[in-house]
């Protein structure tokens, strides 16, 4: 494992491009996947040069595929890069990474959405939550079919401070379609404003950083790309539990805009019946 206070700079040696790495090990992006490549080494770069101060920090990023932003990650100066990617075919690329940067990268065959980032890091990284986020952070160019579910996992984990936050106030840089972007950031009386923007904005500062155009990527897909930062906040907007949370907010936006208070007035009558219930409970036991 590497340590911190390193002296000098590490670059990556000369390697393979990424879509020459694709023609070596004949990588094929899977459509039912849902996976794009992004080559563009300049975009990249820019994803990690936006997720702030990497130098000496612990990376965990999700979904690298044939490995380029994990070269940007490599070349930011890191302490140590743990990258999880469940598609095998990409292991051979990425093992050549990890070769050219001995002891900085860490590969793990599995998936991201039952990984246990919190064994992954040393104890002494961890920060009270009213602390500076930690020097840990997560980066991904995630599949579109796993972004959504997966975002809803680490908004649950940062309201109960565990996951990837038992380190603290992880930050967060992650890639989305961009209406999905745009939905997560939206402000109040947007028109995208939803059950999403709700969620990611009681617990986390989130910001839409930039836009890449679909044609960055390979294969090219129907829509842009947003790319999202989340910093989760000291004290959550709503001091309620994450699924109470969840239910309202979904109740309220079950219906069409003008006719949301019937989700909620929904929500207020199961709610106040089940209450009901319990007080004749009670009853029928003082009887």
């Amino acid at each position: 494992m590497a340590g911190s206070g390193t002296l000098s700079a590490f670059r990556l040696p000369p390697l393979p491009t990424i879509r020459e790495i694709i023609k070596l090990f004949r990588l094929q992006a899977a459509k039912q996947l849902s996976q794009n490549f992004l080559l563009d080494l300049r975009l990249t770069d820019k994803i990690v040069k936006k997720a702030g101060n990497l130098t000496d920090a612990y990376v965990y990023e999700v979904g690298p595929g044939p490995g380029g932003i994990t070269r940007s990650i490599l070349n930011a100066n890191v302490a140590e890069l743990l990258v999880v990617e469940k598609d095998s075919r990409f292991i051979p690329g990425l093992q050549m990474l990890s070769d050219a940067a001995p002891g900085k990268l860490r590969i793990v065959h599995g998936d991201v959405l039952t990984f246990k980032v919190e064994r992954a890091f040393p104890e002494s990284l961890k920060r009270q939550w009213e602390d500076d986020p930690p020097n840990v952070h997560i980066i991904g160019n995630l599949p579109f079919n796993v972004s959504t579910p997966l975002i809803v996992k680490w908004l649950e984990n940062v309201s109960c401070r565990d996951g990837p936050f038992i380190y603290g106030r992880t930050q967060m840089m992650l890639t989305f379609q961009k209406e999905v972007a745009e939905r997560l950031t939206a402000n109040t009386g947007s028109k995208q404003r939803s059950r999403l923007s709700i969620m990611a904005q009681y617990l986390c500062n989130v910001q839409h950083i930039f836009t890449i155009p679909g044609q960055a990527f390979v294969p090219k897909p129907e829509v842009d790309v947003g790319v999202v930062h989340f910093t989760p906040l000291v004290q959550p907007r709503i001091e309620q539990p994450f699924k109470l949370v969840e239910k309202v907010v979904q109740n309220a936006f079950q219906f069409r805009r003008k006719y949301c208070y019937r989700g909620l007035g929904e929500e207020l009558k199961q709610n106040k019946s089940k209450n009901q219930e319990k007080e004749d409970d009670k009853e029928k036991h003082r009887l």
